[in-house]
Protein backbone atom coordinates (compact mmCIF):
# COMPACT_ATOMS: atom_id res chain seq x y z
CA UNK A 1 0.00 0.00 0.00
CA UNK A 2 2.35 2.52 0.82
CA UNK A 3 4.82 1.38 -1.83
CA UNK A 4 1.73 2.32 -4.60
CA UNK A 5 1.22 5.65 -3.15
CA UNK A 6 5.27 6.84 -3.14
CA UNK A 7 5.28 5.94 -6.76
CA UNK A 8 2.86 8.68 -7.19
CA UNK A 9 4.47 11.73 -8.21
CA UNK A 10 2.53 14.18 -6.31
CA UNK A 11 3.10 12.16 -3.35
CA UNK A 12 6.56 12.35 -4.01
CA UNK A 13 6.50 16.41 -4.75
CA UNK A 14 4.52 16.56 -1.59
CA UNK A 15 6.70 14.95 0.92
CA UNK A 16 9.54 16.58 -0.50
CA UNK A 17 7.68 19.83 0.00
CA UNK A 18 6.92 18.89 3.60
CA UNK A 19 10.27 17.61 4.63
CA UNK A 20 11.92 21.22 3.22
CA UNK A 21 8.75 23.05 5.22
CA UNK A 22 9.99 21.18 8.83
CA UNK A 23 13.84 21.22 7.98
CA UNK A 24 13.78 25.40 7.23
CA UNK A 25 11.06 25.76 10.53
CA UNK A 26 13.44 23.89 12.73
CA UNK A 27 16.78 25.10 11.50
CA UNK A 28 15.38 28.70 11.09
CA UNK A 29 13.54 29.22 14.39
CA UNK A 30 13.73 25.81 16.80
CA UNK A 31 17.64 24.58 16.55
CA UNK A 32 19.43 27.00 18.87
CA UNK A 33 23.07 27.99 17.21
CA UNK A 34 24.39 29.60 20.07
CA UNK A 35 26.07 31.87 17.31
CA UNK A 36 25.17 35.51 16.94
CA UNK A 37 24.14 35.26 12.61
CA UNK A 38 26.07 38.57 11.02
CA UNK A 39 25.40 38.67 7.14
CA UNK A 40 25.47 42.20 7.10
CA UNK A 41 29.41 41.91 7.50
CA UNK A 42 29.33 40.98 3.88
CA UNK A 43 27.84 44.05 2.57
CA UNK A 44 28.68 46.95 4.64
CA UNK A 45 31.79 48.46 5.18
CA UNK A 46 33.08 47.31 8.54
CA UNK A 47 34.15 50.72 11.20
CA UNK A 48 37.12 48.59 12.93
CA UNK A 49 39.23 48.00 9.20
CA UNK A 50 37.05 50.12 6.92
CA UNK A 51 37.07 47.47 4.30
CA UNK A 52 33.64 46.31 2.72
CA UNK A 53 34.31 42.32 2.93
CA UNK A 54 32.04 41.46 0.46
CA UNK A 55 33.90 43.45 -1.90
CA UNK A 56 37.18 41.86 -1.10
CA UNK A 57 35.78 38.02 -1.29
CA UNK A 58 34.60 39.44 -4.73
CA UNK A 59 37.84 40.11 -5.16
CA UNK A 60 39.11 36.62 -4.32
CA UNK A 61 36.61 35.58 -6.48
CA UNK A 62 38.28 37.57 -9.56
CA UNK A 63 42.01 36.22 -8.74
CA UNK A 64 40.43 32.51 -8.20
CA UNK A 65 39.18 32.99 -12.17
CA UNK A 66 42.30 34.11 -13.61
CA UNK A 67 44.17 31.34 -11.65
CA UNK A 68 41.70 28.87 -13.40
CA UNK A 69 41.76 30.16 -17.06
CA UNK A 70 45.76 30.27 -17.14
CA UNK A 71 46.09 26.57 -15.32
CA UNK A 72 43.08 25.86 -17.69
CA UNK A 73 45.57 27.27 -20.34
CA UNK A 74 48.60 25.04 -19.18
CA UNK A 75 46.44 21.81 -18.17
CA UNK A 76 45.06 21.44 -21.58
CA UNK A 77 48.03 22.43 -23.83
CA UNK A 78 50.71 20.61 -21.68
CA UNK A 79 48.52 17.79 -21.63
CA UNK A 80 47.89 17.29 -24.86
CA UNK A 81 51.21 17.39 -25.85
CA UNK A 82 51.93 14.61 -23.05
CA UNK A 83 48.72 12.71 -24.39
CA UNK A 84 50.58 12.21 -27.81
CA UNK A 85 53.83 11.45 -26.75
CA UNK A 86 52.52 9.08 -24.63
CA UNK A 87 51.36 6.99 -27.67
CA UNK A 88 54.84 7.90 -29.30
CA UNK A 89 56.77 5.14 -31.11
CA UNK A 90 59.74 6.80 -30.33
CA UNK A 91 60.16 4.96 -27.05
CA UNK A 92 62.84 7.78 -24.85
CA UNK A 93 59.73 10.32 -25.77
CA UNK A 94 57.14 8.09 -24.48
CA UNK A 95 59.37 6.84 -21.59
CA UNK A 96 59.85 10.45 -20.53
CA UNK A 97 56.34 11.41 -20.93
CA UNK A 98 54.51 8.33 -18.93
CA UNK A 99 57.24 9.52 -16.12
CA UNK A 100 55.71 12.81 -15.64
CA UNK A 101 52.22 11.93 -16.10
CA UNK A 102 52.91 9.09 -13.38
CA UNK A 103 55.10 11.48 -10.94
CA UNK A 104 52.43 14.28 -11.01
CA UNK A 105 49.34 11.93 -11.05
CA UNK A 106 50.72 10.64 -7.66
CA UNK A 107 51.63 13.31 -5.84
CA UNK A 108 49.70 15.26 -4.16
CA UNK A 109 49.12 18.96 -5.62
CA UNK A 110 50.08 20.69 -1.73
CA UNK A 111 53.57 19.25 -1.98
CA UNK A 112 54.26 19.79 -5.73
CA UNK A 113 53.36 23.48 -4.14
CA UNK A 114 55.66 23.43 -1.61
CA UNK A 115 58.12 21.64 -3.60
CA UNK A 116 57.99 24.87 -6.47
CA UNK A 117 57.60 27.49 -3.47
CA UNK A 118 60.23 26.08 -0.71
CA UNK A 119 62.92 24.09 -3.12
CA UNK A 120 62.63 24.91 -6.48
CA UNK A 121 64.29 28.32 -6.24
CA UNK A 122 67.30 27.14 -3.98
CA UNK A 123 67.76 24.91 -7.44
CA UNK A 124 68.55 28.82 -8.88
CA UNK A 125 71.47 30.41 -8.78
CA UNK A 126 71.67 34.04 -6.77
CA UNK A 127 70.49 35.89 -10.03
CA UNK A 128 67.76 33.23 -11.55
CA UNK A 129 66.96 33.16 -7.71
CA UNK A 130 66.30 37.23 -7.88
CA UNK A 131 64.83 37.53 -10.70
CA UNK A 132 62.09 34.78 -10.10
CA UNK A 133 61.32 36.71 -6.72
CA UNK A 134 60.94 40.08 -8.51
CA UNK A 135 58.03 38.40 -9.95
CA UNK A 136 54.60 37.55 -8.81
CA UNK A 137 56.14 34.59 -7.35
CA UNK A 138 53.17 33.50 -5.52
CA UNK A 139 51.18 33.35 -7.95
CA UNK A 140 52.83 31.94 -10.82
CA UNK A 141 53.68 29.25 -8.25
CA UNK A 142 50.59 28.44 -7.55
CA UNK A 143 49.10 29.07 -11.24
CA UNK A 144 51.97 26.88 -12.53
CA UNK A 145 52.03 23.93 -10.40
CA UNK A 146 47.72 23.55 -10.64
CA UNK A 147 48.56 23.55 -14.58
CA UNK A 148 51.14 21.32 -14.59
CA UNK A 149 49.37 18.83 -11.85
CA UNK A 150 46.06 19.30 -14.38
CA UNK A 151 47.95 18.29 -17.46
CA UNK A 152 48.87 14.82 -16.00
CA UNK A 153 45.28 13.91 -15.89
CA UNK A 154 43.98 15.43 -19.10
CA UNK A 155 46.98 13.86 -20.10
CA UNK A 156 45.19 10.37 -19.70
CA UNK A 157 41.95 12.00 -20.62
CA UNK A 158 43.28 12.75 -24.22
CA UNK A 159 45.24 9.65 -24.25
CA UNK A 160 42.03 7.49 -23.99
CA UNK A 161 40.65 9.27 -26.47
CA UNK A 162 42.91 8.87 -28.91
CA UNK A 163 42.80 5.23 -28.51
CA UNK A 164 39.28 5.20 -28.76
CA UNK A 165 39.90 6.15 -32.65
CA UNK A 166 39.17 2.98 -35.17
CA UNK A 167 42.59 1.85 -36.34
CA UNK A 168 40.93 1.44 -39.59
CA UNK A 169 40.52 4.94 -39.91
CA UNK A 170 43.91 5.92 -39.30
CA UNK A 171 45.22 3.04 -41.94
CA UNK A 172 42.27 4.63 -44.40
CA UNK A 173 43.63 8.28 -43.97
CA UNK A 174 47.22 7.34 -44.42
CA UNK A 175 46.78 5.55 -47.50
CA UNK A 176 45.12 8.14 -49.33
CA UNK A 177 48.22 10.09 -48.75
CA UNK A 178 47.70 12.14 -45.93
CA UNK A 179 50.74 12.83 -43.62
CA UNK A 180 50.95 12.65 -39.69
CA UNK A 181 50.41 16.17 -39.27
CA UNK A 182 47.51 16.19 -41.23
CA UNK A 183 45.97 13.27 -39.50
CA UNK A 184 46.41 14.52 -36.43
CA UNK A 185 45.12 17.90 -36.92
CA UNK A 186 42.15 16.40 -39.36
CA UNK A 187 40.56 13.11 -37.84
CA UNK A 188 42.55 12.24 -34.72
CA UNK A 189 42.45 15.06 -32.53
CA UNK A 190 38.73 16.53 -33.97
CA UNK A 191 37.45 12.81 -33.18
CA UNK A 192 39.51 12.40 -29.84
CA UNK A 193 37.80 15.61 -28.48
CA UNK A 194 34.45 15.06 -29.77
CA UNK A 195 34.53 11.84 -27.08
CA UNK A 196 36.39 13.33 -24.47
CA UNK A 197 34.94 16.57 -23.91
CA UNK A 198 33.19 15.44 -21.07
CA UNK A 199 36.19 14.12 -18.90
CA UNK A 200 38.01 17.03 -19.66
CA UNK A 201 35.22 19.10 -18.77
CA UNK A 202 35.38 17.01 -15.25
CA UNK A 203 38.93 18.05 -15.04
CA UNK A 204 38.28 21.38 -15.69
CA UNK A 205 36.10 21.19 -12.91
CA UNK A 206 38.99 19.66 -10.70
CA UNK A 207 40.97 22.49 -11.47
CA UNK A 208 39.31 25.12 -10.83
CA UNK A 209 38.55 23.37 -7.30
CA UNK A 210 42.45 22.90 -7.07
CA UNK A 211 43.35 26.88 -7.12
CA UNK A 212 41.98 26.87 -4.03
CA UNK A 213 45.31 25.74 -2.91
CA UNK A 214 46.87 28.94 -3.76
CA UNK A 215 45.84 30.28 -0.48
CA UNK A 216 48.54 27.98 1.31
CA UNK A 217 51.11 30.36 -0.40
CA UNK A 218 49.65 33.37 0.24
CA UNK A 219 47.85 34.22 -2.93
CA UNK A 220 44.67 36.05 -2.32
CA UNK A 221 42.14 33.78 -3.68
CA UNK A 222 38.47 33.35 -3.01
CA UNK A 223 39.44 30.85 0.11
CA UNK A 224 41.96 33.12 1.62
CA UNK A 225 40.00 36.10 1.31
CA UNK A 226 37.08 34.14 3.35
CA UNK A 227 39.68 33.10 5.89
CA UNK A 228 40.79 36.37 6.61
CA UNK A 229 37.24 37.77 6.78
CA UNK A 230 37.04 34.54 9.53
CA UNK A 231 40.74 35.78 11.25
CA UNK A 232 39.80 39.70 11.57
CA UNK A 233 35.66 39.15 12.45
CA UNK A 234 35.74 35.72 13.90
CA UNK A 235 32.63 34.42 11.41
CA UNK A 236 34.12 31.82 10.09
CA UNK A 237 30.35 30.68 9.14
CA UNK A 238 29.02 33.78 7.15
CA UNK A 239 32.56 34.20 5.33
CA UNK A 240 32.48 29.79 3.94
CA UNK A 241 29.01 30.36 3.68
CA UNK A 242 30.09 33.38 1.15
CA UNK A 243 32.94 31.29 -0.90
CA UNK A 244 30.72 27.92 -0.70
CA UNK A 245 27.85 29.77 -2.56
CA UNK A 246 30.57 31.38 -4.71
CA UNK A 247 31.86 28.48 -5.86
CA UNK A 248 29.23 26.33 -6.42
CA UNK A 249 27.88 29.62 -8.96
CA UNK A 250 31.37 29.51 -10.60
CA UNK A 251 31.22 24.98 -10.81
CA UNK A 252 27.69 26.06 -12.31
CA UNK A 253 29.53 28.60 -15.15
CA UNK A 254 31.85 25.81 -15.98
CA UNK A 255 29.64 22.86 -16.11
CA UNK A 256 27.13 25.70 -18.56
CA UNK A 257 30.32 26.16 -21.09
CA UNK A 258 31.27 22.31 -21.32
CA UNK A 259 28.10 21.31 -21.49
CA UNK A 260 27.82 24.14 -24.71
CA UNK A 261 30.69 23.01 -26.47
CA UNK A 262 29.75 19.36 -26.08
CA UNK A 263 26.14 20.49 -27.37
CA UNK A 264 27.94 22.81 -30.06
CA UNK A 265 30.08 19.72 -31.50
CA UNK A 266 27.41 16.90 -30.74
CA UNK A 267 24.54 19.02 -32.54
CA UNK A 268 22.97 18.66 -35.77
CA UNK A 269 21.60 21.60 -37.80
CA UNK A 270 17.86 20.28 -38.13
CA UNK A 271 17.95 19.41 -33.94
CA UNK A 272 16.95 21.25 -31.10
CA UNK A 273 19.37 23.30 -29.47
CA UNK A 274 19.81 23.95 -25.55
CA UNK A 275 20.78 27.00 -23.80
CA UNK A 276 23.79 26.18 -23.35
CA UNK A 277 24.37 25.20 -27.23
CA UNK A 278 22.93 28.35 -27.91
CA UNK A 279 25.35 30.70 -25.56
CA UNK A 280 28.10 29.25 -26.97
CA UNK A 281 26.94 29.57 -30.82
CA UNK A 282 26.16 33.14 -29.91
CA UNK A 283 30.14 33.53 -28.79
CA UNK A 284 31.66 31.66 -31.92
CA UNK A 285 29.70 33.81 -34.34
CA UNK A 286 32.48 36.47 -34.33
CA UNK A 287 35.08 33.74 -34.63
CA UNK A 288 32.91 32.51 -37.56
CA UNK A 289 33.27 35.52 -39.18
CA UNK A 290 36.71 36.31 -38.69
CA UNK A 291 37.64 32.71 -40.58
CA UNK A 292 35.69 33.74 -43.13
CA UNK A 293 37.16 37.30 -43.91
CA UNK A 294 40.83 35.91 -43.14
CA UNK A 295 41.67 32.32 -43.15
CA UNK A 296 39.07 31.21 -45.60
CA UNK A 297 40.09 32.79 -48.66
CA UNK A 298 43.97 31.50 -47.74
CA UNK A 299 42.65 28.13 -47.59
CA UNK A 300 40.95 28.39 -51.35
CA UNK A 301 44.18 30.17 -52.72
CA UNK A 302 45.97 27.11 -51.09
CA UNK A 303 44.00 24.40 -52.31
CA UNK A 304 44.07 25.85 -56.45
CA UNK A 305 47.70 25.78 -55.59
CA UNK A 306 47.62 22.69 -54.83
CA UNK A 307 45.06 21.51 -58.01
CA UNK A 308 47.72 23.50 -60.50
CA UNK A 309 50.33 21.58 -59.52
CA UNK A 310 48.80 17.99 -59.74
CA UNK A 311 49.31 18.89 -63.83
CA UNK A 312 52.74 19.65 -63.45
CA UNK A 313 53.09 15.37 -63.19
CA UNK A 314 57.25 14.82 -62.72
CA UNK A 315 57.41 17.95 -61.11
CA UNK A 316 55.03 16.98 -58.36
CA UNK A 317 56.78 13.92 -57.46
CA UNK A 318 60.04 15.73 -57.67
CA UNK A 319 58.77 17.99 -55.28
CA UNK A 320 57.04 15.18 -52.86
CA UNK A 321 60.00 13.49 -52.75
CA UNK A 322 61.95 16.24 -51.75
CA UNK A 323 59.46 16.83 -49.07
CA UNK A 324 59.53 13.39 -47.77
CA UNK A 325 62.84 13.82 -47.64
CA UNK A 326 62.93 16.80 -45.82
CA UNK A 327 60.43 15.92 -43.03
CA UNK A 328 62.68 12.88 -42.59
CA UNK A 329 65.32 14.90 -42.19
CA UNK A 330 63.40 17.33 -39.65
CA UNK A 331 62.41 14.24 -37.87
CA UNK A 332 65.77 12.98 -37.14
CA UNK A 333 66.85 16.22 -36.14
CA UNK A 334 64.37 16.85 -33.59
CA UNK A 335 64.99 13.74 -32.09
CA UNK A 336 68.27 14.33 -31.53
CA UNK A 337 67.69 17.31 -30.20
CA UNK A 338 65.02 15.67 -27.68
CA UNK A 339 67.69 13.04 -27.24
CA UNK A 340 70.21 15.94 -26.32
CA UNK A 341 68.21 17.92 -24.14
CA UNK A 342 66.73 14.71 -21.95
CA UNK A 343 70.55 13.84 -21.49
CA UNK A 344 71.30 17.00 -20.07
CA UNK A 345 68.05 16.69 -17.84
CA UNK A 346 69.03 13.22 -16.58
CA UNK A 347 72.84 14.81 -16.20
CA UNK A 348 71.48 17.63 -13.98
CA UNK A 349 68.92 15.49 -12.30
CA UNK A 350 71.76 13.09 -10.96
CA UNK A 351 73.85 15.82 -10.26
CA UNK A 352 71.11 17.15 -7.88
CA UNK A 353 70.79 13.71 -6.25
CA UNK A 354 74.28 13.51 -5.78
CA UNK A 355 74.80 17.03 -4.44
CA UNK A 356 72.00 15.93 -2.09
CA UNK A 357 72.39 16.07 1.94
CA UNK A 358 71.62 12.39 2.48
CA UNK A 359 72.45 12.48 6.18
CA UNK A 360 69.61 14.85 6.29
CA UNK A 361 67.17 12.23 4.72
CA UNK A 362 68.69 9.42 6.34
CA UNK A 363 68.23 11.46 10.15
CA UNK A 364 64.85 13.06 9.42
CA UNK A 365 63.60 9.77 7.51
CA UNK A 366 62.07 7.86 10.72
CA UNK A 367 60.14 11.29 11.66
CA UNK A 368 58.20 11.85 8.65
CA UNK A 369 57.54 8.29 8.56
CA UNK A 370 56.50 8.09 12.16
CA UNK A 371 56.05 11.12 14.12
CA UNK A 372 54.87 11.69 17.87
CA UNK A 373 54.00 14.62 20.01
CA UNK A 374 56.53 14.35 22.67
CA UNK A 375 55.69 13.02 25.70
CA UNK A 376 52.84 11.23 23.99
CA UNK A 377 50.74 8.93 26.23
CA UNK A 378 48.32 5.67 25.46
CA UNK A 379 45.50 8.16 26.18
CA UNK A 380 46.38 10.54 23.15
CA UNK A 381 44.87 9.69 20.05
CA UNK A 382 46.31 7.20 18.38
CA UNK A 383 49.26 7.31 20.98
CA UNK A 384 50.09 10.91 19.46
CA UNK A 385 50.81 9.27 16.01
CA UNK A 386 51.65 11.69 13.10
CA UNK A 387 53.91 11.92 9.90
CA UNK A 388 53.42 9.10 7.00
CA UNK A 389 51.56 6.82 9.29
CA UNK A 390 48.70 9.23 10.66
CA UNK A 391 48.45 10.27 6.38
CA UNK A 392 47.37 6.77 6.09
CA UNK A 393 45.72 6.23 8.87
CA UNK A 394 43.15 8.93 8.33
CA UNK A 395 43.07 8.08 4.82
CA UNK A 396 41.97 4.29 5.81
CA UNK A 397 39.06 5.96 8.47
CA UNK A 398 37.50 8.20 5.53
CA UNK A 399 37.56 5.22 2.79
CA UNK A 400 35.97 2.55 5.19
CA UNK A 401 33.71 4.78 6.67
CA UNK A 402 32.34 7.23 3.30
CA UNK A 403 31.71 3.09 1.92
CA UNK A 404 28.79 2.92 3.71
CA UNK A 405 27.29 6.32 3.15
CA UNK A 406 28.65 6.22 -0.25
CA UNK A 407 26.36 3.14 -0.85
CA UNK A 408 23.53 4.89 0.54
CA UNK A 409 23.16 7.81 -1.48
CA UNK A 410 24.64 6.17 -4.50
CA UNK A 411 21.44 3.65 -4.22
CA UNK A 412 19.42 6.89 -3.39
CA UNK A 413 20.94 9.01 -6.43
CA UNK A 414 20.29 5.82 -8.81
CA UNK A 415 16.83 5.75 -7.65
CA UNK A 416 13.30 6.56 -9.98
CA UNK A 417 11.59 7.86 -6.73
CA UNK A 418 12.15 11.78 -6.00
CA UNK A 419 11.93 11.30 -2.61
CA UNK A 420 15.25 9.31 -2.48
CA UNK A 421 16.97 10.92 -5.76
CA UNK A 422 17.12 14.69 -5.40
CA UNK A 423 17.93 14.42 -1.64
CA UNK A 424 21.12 12.42 -2.44
CA UNK A 425 21.73 14.77 -5.90
CA UNK A 426 22.12 17.95 -3.33
CA UNK A 427 24.60 15.85 -1.24
CA UNK A 428 26.65 14.80 -4.24
CA UNK A 429 26.76 18.24 -5.86
CA UNK A 430 27.12 20.47 -3.13
CA UNK A 431 29.78 18.32 -1.94
CA UNK A 432 31.56 18.17 -5.30
CA UNK A 433 30.83 21.75 -6.51
CA UNK A 434 33.16 23.10 -3.42
CA UNK A 435 36.95 22.29 -3.15
CA UNK A 436 37.83 19.61 -0.41
CA UNK A 437 39.69 22.56 1.53
CA UNK A 438 36.11 24.35 2.21
CA UNK A 439 34.72 20.94 3.26
CA UNK A 440 36.88 21.00 5.68
CA UNK A 441 36.34 24.08 6.70
CA UNK A 442 32.65 23.74 6.81
CA UNK A 443 32.93 20.39 9.32
CA UNK A 444 35.61 22.24 11.58
CA UNK A 445 33.29 25.64 11.98
CA UNK A 446 30.29 23.69 11.82
CA UNK A 447 30.65 21.21 14.47
CA UNK A 448 31.30 22.90 17.56
CA UNK A 449 28.25 25.34 16.70
CA UNK A 450 25.96 21.90 16.31
CA UNK A 451 27.10 20.15 18.89
CA UNK A 452 28.38 22.66 21.26
CA UNK A 453 31.92 21.30 21.84
CA UNK A 454 35.48 21.09 20.07
CA UNK A 455 36.45 17.78 18.64
CA UNK A 456 40.00 16.72 17.80
CA UNK A 457 40.98 17.90 14.63
CA UNK A 458 42.28 14.92 13.86
CA UNK A 459 38.88 13.64 13.68
CA UNK A 460 37.38 16.79 12.03
CA UNK A 461 39.76 16.01 9.27
CA UNK A 462 38.88 12.57 8.93
CA UNK A 463 35.00 13.49 8.87
CA UNK A 464 35.60 16.33 6.28
CA UNK A 465 37.05 13.66 4.13
CA UNK A 466 34.72 10.96 4.89
CA UNK A 467 31.49 13.49 3.62
CA UNK A 468 33.81 14.29 0.75
CA UNK A 469 34.91 10.90 -0.50
CA UNK A 470 31.01 9.59 -0.12
CA UNK A 471 30.41 12.14 -2.44
CA UNK A 472 32.52 10.44 -5.10
CA UNK A 473 31.93 6.66 -3.87
CA UNK A 474 28.13 7.62 -4.70
CA UNK A 475 28.65 8.69 -8.23
CA UNK A 476 30.87 5.47 -8.48
CA UNK A 477 27.74 3.39 -6.97
CA UNK A 478 25.37 4.99 -9.30
CA UNK A 479 27.81 4.36 -12.77
CA UNK A 480 28.12 0.12 -11.44
CA UNK A 481 24.90 -0.27 -10.94
CA UNK A 482 23.65 1.94 -13.92
CA UNK A 483 26.37 -0.86 -16.00
CA UNK A 484 24.07 -3.64 -15.27
CA UNK A 485 21.20 -4.53 -18.04
CA UNK A 486 17.96 -3.48 -17.03
CA UNK A 487 16.50 -6.94 -18.08
CA UNK A 488 17.62 -8.42 -15.16
CA UNK A 489 15.84 -5.89 -12.84
CA UNK A 490 13.19 -6.34 -14.45
CA UNK A 491 13.45 -10.53 -14.31
CA UNK A 492 13.95 -10.14 -10.65
CA UNK A 493 10.68 -8.14 -10.15
CA UNK A 494 8.31 -10.28 -12.01
CA UNK A 495 9.94 -13.33 -9.70
CA UNK A 496 8.52 -11.85 -7.00
CA UNK A 497 11.80 -9.87 -5.49
CA UNK A 498 11.48 -6.37 -3.90
CA UNK A 499 13.51 -3.85 -4.79
CA UNK A 500 16.29 -4.26 -1.92
CA UNK A 501 16.29 -8.02 -2.27
CA UNK A 502 16.77 -7.10 -5.84
CA UNK A 503 19.52 -4.78 -4.72
CA UNK A 504 21.11 -6.88 -2.16
CA UNK A 505 21.14 -10.30 -4.57
CA UNK A 506 21.55 -9.77 -7.72
CA UNK A 507 22.91 -5.84 -8.84
CA UNK A 508 25.48 -4.87 -6.40
CA UNK A 509 27.33 -8.16 -6.07
CA UNK A 510 27.36 -8.01 -10.15
CA UNK A 511 27.91 -3.82 -9.66
CA UNK A 512 30.53 -3.79 -6.59
CA UNK A 513 32.79 -6.07 -9.06
CA UNK A 514 33.27 -3.29 -11.66
CA UNK A 515 33.65 -0.58 -8.82
CA UNK A 516 36.76 -1.92 -7.22
CA UNK A 517 38.94 -0.32 -9.89
CA UNK A 518 37.47 2.95 -9.63
CA UNK A 519 37.17 3.02 -5.58
CA UNK A 520 41.08 1.70 -5.72
CA UNK A 521 41.39 5.25 -7.62
CA UNK A 522 39.36 6.75 -5.03
CA UNK A 523 41.71 5.57 -2.30
CA UNK A 524 44.90 6.62 -3.83
CA UNK A 525 42.84 10.10 -4.45
CA UNK A 526 41.82 10.45 -0.47
CA UNK A 527 45.52 9.72 0.28
CA UNK A 528 46.46 12.41 -1.94
CA UNK A 529 44.11 14.85 -0.07
CA UNK A 530 45.08 13.92 3.32
CA UNK A 531 47.59 16.32 3.17
CA UNK A 532 45.20 19.29 2.74
CA UNK A 533 44.39 18.73 6.29
CA UNK A 534 47.61 20.25 7.29
CA UNK A 535 45.51 23.73 7.38
CA UNK A 536 44.01 22.50 11.02
CA UNK A 537 47.71 21.79 12.10
CA UNK A 538 46.96 18.29 12.09
CA UNK A 539 50.64 16.44 12.21
CA UNK A 540 50.18 14.09 8.78
CA UNK A 541 52.99 13.27 6.30
CA UNK A 542 52.62 16.93 4.87
CA UNK A 543 52.79 18.98 8.25
CA UNK A 544 55.85 17.55 9.62
CA UNK A 545 57.95 18.34 6.42
CA UNK A 546 56.85 21.66 6.66
CA UNK A 547 57.66 21.25 10.29
CA UNK A 548 61.04 19.85 9.84
CA UNK A 549 61.54 22.67 6.79
CA UNK A 550 61.04 25.68 8.93
CA UNK A 551 63.02 23.94 11.76
CA UNK A 552 65.88 23.41 9.22
CA UNK A 553 65.53 25.69 6.75
CA UNK A 554 68.53 24.55 4.77
CA UNK A 555 67.59 21.69 2.97
CA UNK A 556 64.21 22.05 1.57
CA UNK A 557 65.04 20.50 -1.81
CA UNK A 558 66.08 17.30 0.49
CA UNK A 559 62.83 16.90 2.72
CA UNK A 560 60.53 17.59 -0.19
CA UNK A 561 61.97 15.57 -2.55
CA UNK A 562 61.58 12.48 0.14
CA UNK A 563 58.05 14.03 0.93
CA UNK A 564 57.04 13.34 -2.50
CA UNK A 565 58.41 9.81 -3.13
CA UNK A 566 56.91 8.99 -0.32
CA UNK A 567 53.25 9.70 -1.44
CA UNK A 568 54.42 8.79 -4.76
CA UNK A 569 55.50 5.22 -4.24
CA UNK A 570 52.34 3.68 -2.03
CA UNK A 571 50.07 6.14 -4.99
CA UNK A 572 51.90 4.25 -7.91
CA UNK A 573 51.40 0.72 -6.54
CA UNK A 574 48.27 0.97 -5.32
CA UNK A 575 47.78 2.86 -9.42
CA UNK A 576 49.29 -0.20 -11.03
CA UNK A 577 46.84 -2.71 -9.04
CA UNK A 578 43.81 -0.91 -9.75
CA UNK A 579 45.04 -0.85 -13.23
CA UNK A 580 45.57 -4.22 -13.37
CA UNK A 581 42.29 -5.01 -11.79
CA UNK A 582 40.28 -3.16 -15.03
CA UNK A 583 42.37 -5.01 -17.14
CA UNK A 584 41.28 -8.19 -15.51
CA UNK A 585 37.52 -6.86 -15.92
CA UNK A 586 37.82 -5.77 -19.73
CA UNK A 587 40.95 -7.75 -21.01
CA UNK A 588 40.09 -6.79 -24.68
CA UNK A 589 41.25 -2.79 -24.74
CA UNK A 590 43.51 -2.27 -27.73
CA UNK A 591 46.54 -0.02 -27.91
CA UNK A 592 46.53 2.66 -30.14
CA UNK A 593 50.36 3.67 -31.40
CA UNK A 594 51.41 6.77 -33.90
Amino acid sequence: MLRYWLEKLWVQNTVLAVLGIISLYYWGWVFDFGYDFQWPILFTVNETYQLNFGVEILKGLQLTVKITIISSLIGITLGTALGLARLSDFKPLNWTATCIVEFFRNTPLLVILFFFYFAFPQALPEAGRELLFETQFEFWTATVAVGIYTSAFMAEVIRAGLQSIPKGLLEAAYSSGLTYVQVLRKIILPLAFREIIPPLGSEFLNNMKNTSLAMIVGVADLTWQAQQVEALTFKGFEATTAASVLYLAFSLVIAFIINGVDGHIRSSSNGKRSLPVIFIDIILIPVSIITKIFFSPVARHLRQQRRKKVHTGVKVNTSQLILKKLYIVLVLISKGAFLAILAGLLYSLAKGFYNFDWSVIFRELPTMLVWQFPNATGDDLFMGLGGFALSFIIASVAIVASFFIGLIVGLGRSSKNRIFRIPSLLYIELIRGNPLIIVIYWVYFLIPVLFDSFINTVWSASIALTLFTAAYLAEIVRGGIQNIPAGQVEAAFSSGLSYWQTMRKIILPQALKQMIPPIVGLFIAIFKDTSLVTVLGVMELTSVTKALDNRLMIASMELWTTAAVLYFVPCLLMSKYAKHLEMKLSPEQTNLKM
